[in-house]
């Protein structure tokens, strides 16, 4: 594991101290968590790693439709979920992508 990967998975668990209690429920905890999980024990593009993105990518978009999480946060979040990972799964994490899944 690179330094970059710890760095990234350390992001997203600080995001769920901070915002999950809050902002997510348990299951989204969970899933968030084993997303970031999946990634940061991947090597090359393992299927439980390309499954867990898919996912953070459904939630996240659920999270901005429902208006509990602004846009802004959840790119950031599946950004941070996708850079535990050896290499991108998925090239382009952009808010667009995540817009079109709300539209």
């Amino acid at each position: 594991m690179t330094a970059e990967r710890a760095e990234a998975y350390g992001r997203v668990m600080q995001t769920l101290a901070e915002l999950g209690p809050a902002k997510l429920q348990h299951f989204e905890q969970d899933a968030i968590r084993d997303a970031a999980d999946a990634r940061v024990f991947a090597d090359d593009d393992s299927a439980p790693a390309v499954v867990a993105m898919v996912e953070v990518r459904e939630l996240a978009a659920r999270l901005i439709e429902s208006d509990r999480w602004l846009v802004d946060a959840a790119v950031r979040l599946v950004a941070d979920i996708e850079a535990c990972g050896p290499r991108e799964v998925f090239v382009d994490v952009a808010e667009r992508e995540l817009l079109t899944q709300v539209a």
